[in-house]
């Protein structure tokens, strides 16, 4: 029409969906969000150490941008990788390149799958795995020399919280019991393609060698009752009915089979079934108890219900209640307690004939 204006029509374009060269779109529910930095890359593989002589473990290779820069410093790669369009497009990666023959490529589920012998593990992981993954690695026999993985910052920073810290606890001190945890670098979320909608941190693991001489049963049942309210005092939480009459009850079981010495040695030996203990707690653990302080709110009622006396058990509330005298721990709070302090806790209750499994 002679005058107006001719309008255009916009088409809406659909959302563009996050591809590798080969054109498959990445898939956010598996976690797959793929390091494009090569500095980080590069930064990441130097401070992991690896010499000549190592087997590098890599989980969730994705397109292998991590995994070349590891073959060129490694002896050989194994890279485990769940999804078969990445494990596909790896193989055409390397395929007919000198790094071939050192790259073995195996599909599955890492929490599933029995891994191979590793000296180092390099990973970016998916994070919806890191509480289990953590504990199976730690789990893993022969021991491996160190881990380098890049966690979810808040998930990361409880694993190298100190007693004291606001993210100081139960997944703190469990890792911390088996491993030297350390922080290595943070990264941003414009790392990534597609960029996750948190932050992330590179941490260094490294497996204490040997483990700690206890029963990991004992020290996870402890552990429960300590970082159920880890902001209360010790002296609090083991006066209340319910914990007495339980470790009550393991004292008189055990007193009734007359537990020699010599069976709870064998008790107390470290196998890698022992560490497995630990990994049956990572759904409850999630971040961590975010909710201590809440709970120490809500529960404070609770507690004046029963911190009653127990008529029948008084005198062995009076034993529980003199251990916790010793170092003064009855008025120490879980949360700034380290793991020589639980450690030397465990051991004047099992010495006093008191187990928590």
């Amino acid at each position: 029409m002679a005058g107006g204006k001719i309008q255009k029509k916009r088409h809406q374009q659909a959302p563009q969906q996050q591809r590798w060269g080969g054109g498959v779109p990445f898939e956010k529910s598996k976690g797959q969000h793929i390091l494009k930095n090569p500095m980080l890359v590069e930064t990441i593989v130097r401070k992991s150490g690896i010499k000549p002589t190592d087997v590098v473990l890599e989980i969730g290779p994705g397109t292998g941008n991590l995994t070349k820069k590891l073959l060129e410093v490694a002896k050989s790669v194994v890279a485990v990788e769940l999804d078969p369009r990445m494990v596909l497009e790896l193989n055409r990666r390397f395929q007919g390149t000198p790094h071939s023959s050192r790259l073995r490529v195996i599909q599955g589920d890492v929490l599933k799958c029995e891994l191979p012998y590793f000296d180092i593990c390099v990973a970016n992981i998916p994070y919806q795995i890191s509480s289990p993954l953590t504990f199976k690695l730690l789990a893993h026999r022969p021991a491996f020399r160190c881990a380098v993985i890049m966690f979810q910052r808040e998930f990361a920073m409880r694993l190298v919280a100190n007693p004291g810290d606001n993210l100081y606890c139960r997944l703190s001190v469990n890792t911390q019991l088996l491993a030297r945890v350390s922080h290595l670098l943070k990264v941003g979320r414009n790392n990534f393609r597609p960029p996750p909608k948190v932050d992330s941190s590179v941490v260094r693991i490294e497996p204490r060698r040997p483990l700690p001489p206890v029963s990991f049963k004992e020290w996870d049942g402890l552990m429960r009752l300590c970082f159920n309210r880890k902001n209360k005092t010790l002296g609090s939480i083991f006066r209340q009915k319910s914990v007495l009459s339980l470790l009550e009850k393991n004292y008189k079981t055990l007193q009734a089979l007359q537990l020699t010495q010599k069976v709870q040695m064998e008790e107390d030996k470290v196998s890698s079934e022992d560490v497995a203990v630990l990994a049956n707690m990572v759904e409850e653990l999630g971040m961590g108890n975010k909710s201590d302080e809440k709970d120490d709110e809500e529960m404070e009622v609770e507690d004046t219900d029963m911190v009653g006396e127990v008529s029948e058990g008084s005198s062995f509330k009076d034993k529980v209640l003199g251990i916790l005298r010793q170092e003064d721990f009855a008025e120490k709070r879980a949360a700034k307690l380290t793991q020589v302090d639980f450690l030397y806790l465990l051991s004047l209750f099992n010495k006093e004939g008191i187990h928590f499994s």
